[in-house]
């Protein structure tokens, strides 16, 4: 079972932010955004495994979510997946 987990660049950069912050390191909250679009356009478009889901990846959404709830989504959807998994292929 694949998972892809992924939030808004708008989220990201909060909490990239927030976390150099964290660290005690001064930020531009606009130069973290930049720093995320550029990291993101190159990680997407790398000729050898870009950054793209999986075909049959299942898609967790973290914008909205902090940590906990983030595991509890993904939890939820693994085993959403495992009810429609025959047993005799598990």
């Amino acid at each position: 079972m694949k998972l892809f987990v992924t939030a808004s660049p708008a989220e990201r950069t909060r909490r990239r932010w927030l976390e150099l912050r964290g660290r005690g390191i001064e930020a531009d909250p606009a130069q973290v955004a930049a720093e995320i679009r550029d990291r993101d356009a190159q990680d997407a478009n790398r000729p050898v495994a870009p950054l793209r889901p999986a075909a049959d990846a299942l898609l967790v959404d973290t914008t909205l979510l902090d940590a906990e709830a983030a595991f509890a989504a993904a939890l939820e959807l693994v085993r959403g997946r495992l009810r429609t998994v025959p047993e005799d292929s598990v």
